[in-house]
């Protein structure tokens, strides 16, 4: 998520008086086994740097618990509140990252390529010892996290883009990136009535689909979870919350469709996917930042949180959540949700 991917670096107050466009991510590099592109996989040597209310940059941080990479890199966790300037480390003392040195985001993308233009977005991988950016790509970061970044996994971390499944992963969840996760955007920085109405009907098509192949299956491609269901979950956790009411993409809610709304319940309850979600910092954001939506930038009282907390009964279908590996440990001190921010 960008300070400027719907406004084209015009600010906030920008956000749903443009058309949307998702902008491509402009620093592609990888880290990498090899190395091959300049950055190899090294425990300590880099930051992940992360909005908990963004769903691109919550990928990364599920990605990173169920991988148990919490040691090997760290994380860097933004106010979910950013300025025109870019995202700002005001949740650490002297509104400083304590490992970057910096105030803002905008400073590592600056030692990389000096007066960039382009947005400052979340998730981002910074180089520690040179302060640079190194990617920004959050449709690779995850799968490289999965599989450059093997070496460094805990004992029993599971397999989350097995090498068999990778082609119909790819499809499942280049369906939803299109229709779901970029989807809200689309509908929710609409500025056409035909726009908008284009980008809710795909919106619910593709859930519809997504909750017909639910019915009898735990998760989305085989009987583990796997990127695709990652990528699903941390849209449909913000649904209610922010993409109903903010977004008006309210032809019902998540918790409606009886199906959608177990799974997001078990995949919740699941360690590594709830405990990095931040209910506070989402809700926050896309109602204070987004003021050409919501110019009073009001925050809504609810909904309210308990039901997420409730049996899903998923388990009943089978499945086995972690495939031969187990479950992540517990939370890193210092990274857990506070009270207040989650059921």
């Amino acid at each position: 998520m960008s300070t400027a991917e719907a406004a084209d670096g015009a600010g906030n107050t920008e956000y749903g008086r443009k058309p949307f466009k998702r902008s491509k991510s402009h620093f592609a590099d990888r880290i990498t086994a090899d190395g091959r592109d300049g950055w190899p996989v090294e425990a300590g040597r880099y930051r992940l740097v992360v909005s908990r209310a963004c769903p691109w940059a919550s990928r990364a941080l599920v990605s990173r618990r169920l991988l148990g990479l919490e040691s090997a890199l760290s994380l860097g966790v933004t106010d979910p509140i950013q300025d025109d300037r870019s995202w700002r480390f005001t949740l650490d003392p002297d509104d400083r990252d304590p490992v970057l040195g910096i105030h803002f985001l905008h400073e590592a993308y600056d030692k990389r390529e000096t007066d960039y233009p382009g947005g400052v977005s979340v998730p981002a991988v910074v180089d520690v010892p040179s302060g640079k950016l190194v990617t920004n790509d959050f449709q690779q970061i995850t799968l490289d996290l999965a599989t450059e970044w093997r070496d460094l996994h805990r004992p029993g971390a599971p397999d989350l883009y097995p090498e068999a499944l990778r082609a119909e992963i790819d499809e499942v969840a280049e369906g939803i990136y299109r229709d779901v996760n970029n989807g809200v955007y689309r509908a929710g920085f609409a500025t056409t009535q035909q726009d908008y109405e284009a980008a809710y009907a795909d919106v619910f098509r593709r859930l519809d689909l997504v909750s017909e192949r639910l019915r009898d299956r735990r998760y989305l491609v085989g009987d583990t979870i796997t990127e695709a269901d990652i990528r699903l979950f941390t849209t449909l956790v913000r649904f209610d919350a922010v993409y109903h009411g903010h977004f008006k993409c309210n032809r019902n809610k998540l918790e409606q469709d009886p199906v959608l709304w177990a799974y997001v319940r078990d995949l919740y309850q699941t360690p590594g996917f709830g405990d990095t979600v931040d209910f506070d910092h989402i809700k926050r954001h896309y109602y204070v930042v987004h003021t050409g939506i919501n110019p009073t930038s009001i925050v809504p009282a609810g909904p309210g949180l308990s039901g997420w907390l409730t049996p899903h009964h998923r388990e009943q279908l089978g499945g086995r959540p972690f495939g031969d590996g187990t479950a992540p440990g517990p939370v890193p001190e210092g990274e857990e949700i506070p009270t207040g921010h989650r059921p």
